[in-house]
């Protein structure tokens, strides 16, 4: 933070002011920006705002709020617009190849974008899953004062008198395939499980990341929880609008917030609130964008110390909008300051410690979202990191939601998602298998391709708690079970997961912190030598570029330069 006076028009004075940016002013008259608006600092308002999916569908209009409170407190906004890729909508087809590279692209553009028009803060908001660290990766590389709004979690949909989620839909595609329910009751559930306007409801990866982002500071505290259709949220938009101003003129900026310590906090929250193990992924991203030292062994550190205490799905009974209601985020910081592991010093963009924030925790009385400290779910994370001679660089495995800690099997090899799922819908995987999907990689997908049709197939086939999988691409946060995701390195960049064979031995061991093939390490090395991937089908574009750039998913999946 700065300590002196902080020039509000730090960037924008270099486009607006003086004789020799006349023409430039002539521009930003003709669409109705006067004297008095370019005088003022100018805020770069980033929606990832599109018309193809619920999650991001209203930003349009909660960007209106954040314009209004912007000018409220004395800014000029400029709003701009990104790409976004629902997962849920390209999952199980080739489009969700674009999904994990989406999340560059998006920052990639909000970066271009702000730099280009010099402007003086920025305020993103985001929705769909690769929205949330898209955005914010973009604010670390800018450090310009900055914040990022998430646009809230749709509502559950009701069906028999239960709340359902599309994870449910997911998962009754699995028993339709089984036979277990018909299409009437399929389409039923279709239906009813997406009322309106939101991200996915479970602690999913769109709310596990808004949650890791409000812990590590750079969203404001209590604004993540409200859910997309509150009559609230547009409040909670035009003060986001008057805290980014109030940001620029204390001059926080991302490398304030984003520090080793805050990133710790985050990723307690992922631990404690049973979250998606793509927060792996994306907060080893921002770290590296904010040049914060975090590898995959700091996740394991915190993800052992810290229990897990919320009953959230897809493992747990409750969605996000019972989180709001328990007492929201603030009660889940309250509950990790209460058990030292909260560092409660680091800042946020508020300019408040998040020791702070925490302290303003209300509990609903009798809520059972949030365990009390003496009772918790598990006494460790919602995943552990494993190393083996299957991923000498590591991967991580989802544990909440059952209690399995180790199961040995002969694997079922497939080169590719689609040949998985089709095993599973046609009933030809067996109680015990371990089911090993390859080239899912970032480069050898290339995207990195979540597995959720493949993993709620398992389950709504009631396979669940008798079969593991792993794999080296990702798993969506709606995933369950006993599942291996980043297996590192990947198939195609020489990863063991190569020379697995169908039939072979598997045993994943998490109290050992362990994933291992029944074979010796000459006889790994040798069949890798010898594999040869299937043949490339993305020769050309964004997607080839992508697969020469990205690192592995043990350092983030980030493209390198």
């Amino acid at each position: 933070m700065t300590t002196t006076a902080f020039d509000l028009k730090h960037r924008s004075r270099a486009l607006t002011e003086g004789p020799q940016r006349a023409a430039a002013r002539s521009y930003l008259q003709a669409i109705g920006f006067d004297d008095e608006a370019m005088a003022k600092p100018i805020i770069g308002v980033a929606s990832t705002w599109i018309e193809t999916m619920p999650c991001n569908f209203h930003l349009r209009a909660l960007a209106a709020k954040v314009k209004d409170g912007i000018r409220a407190a004395g800014g000029t906004p400029m709003e701009f617009n990104t790409i976004a890729i629902s997962d849920g909508i390209t999952m199980g087809t080739s489009g969700m190849k674009t999904s994990l590279v989406s999340r560059e692209v998006i920052a990639d553009s909000i970066e271009l974008t702000a730099r280009g028009y010099l402007f003086d803060a920025v305020i993103a908001l985001s929705g769909c899953d690769k929205t949330l660290p898209g955005t914010v990766m973009a604010l670390a590389r800018l450090d310009v004062p900055s914040l990022m709004l998430y646009g809230g979690s749709i509502m559950p949909g009701r069906y028999q008198g239960r709340d359902v989620t599309i994870l449910d839909v997911f998962e009754a595609v699995g028993a339709h395939a089984a036979g277990t329910i018909d299409d009437d009751e399929l389409r039923a559930i279709e239906r009813a499980a997406s009322p309106g306007v939101g991200a996915c409801g479970g602690q999913f990866t769109a709310n596990t990341m808004a949650m890791a982002f409000e812990a590590l500071g750079i969203s404001p505290i209590g604004s993540a929880m409200v859910p997309a259709a509150d009559a609230t949220k547009a409040d909670v938009a035009f003060e986001a609008g008057r805290l980014v101003v109030d940001t620029l003129k204390q001059g926080i900026r991302p490398s304030d917030v984003i520090t080793r310590r805050s990133l710790e906090n985050a990723i307690a929250t992922v631990a404690t609130g049973g979250g998606s193990t793509n927060a792996v992924l994306h907060l080893l991203a921002v770290a590296r964008e904010a040049g914060v030292a975090l590898d995959i062994d700091d996740f394991a550190a915190v993800l052992d110390r810290v229990p897990l205490l919320c009953d959230l799905k897809p493992g747990g009974r409750f969605n996000a909008v019972d989180l709001h209601r328990a007492g929201g985020i603030e009660l889940v910081l309250a509950r990790l300051a209460a058990a030292g592991h909260l560092h409660e010093d680091a800042i946020t963009v508020t300019g408040k410690t998040i020791g702070a924030h925490a302290a303003t925790a209300a509990e609903a009385t009798g809520q059972e979202v949030v365990r009390p400290l003496s009772n918790p779910l598990k006494p460790h994370g919602g995943m552990a990191i494993l190393r083996g001679n299957l991923a000498p660089e590591g991967c991580v495995v989802k544990l909440a939601g059952h209690d399995r800690r180790r199961h040995a099997g002969p694997a079922r090899v497939f080169e590719a998602e689609e040949a998985a799922m089709a095993a599973v819908t046609e009933g030809t995987i067996r109680p015990g298998d371990v089911l090993v999907i390859r080239n899912e990689g970032p480069a050898g997908g290339p995207g990195m391709r979540e597995m959720l049709s493949v993993t709620a197939a398992i389950n709504g086939a009631g396979l669940g708690d008798d079969v593991a999988l792993l794999t080296d691409g990702r798993f969506s946060g709606a995933t369950h079970g006993f599942m291996c995701a980043h297996v590192a390195p990947e198939a195609v960049r020489g990863g063991p997961i190569a020379a697995v064979a169908d039939g072979e031995q598997i045993t994943i061991d998490v109290d050992a912190r362990r994933l291992d093939v029944a074979l010796d390490d000459a006889e790994i090395a040798r069949r890798v030598a010898a594999y040869e991937a299937p043949e490339a089908v993305d020769t050309t574009g964004v997607l080839a570029k992508y697969a020469k750039l990205v690192s592995s998913a043990a350092e983030g999946a980030v493209t390198l330069v």
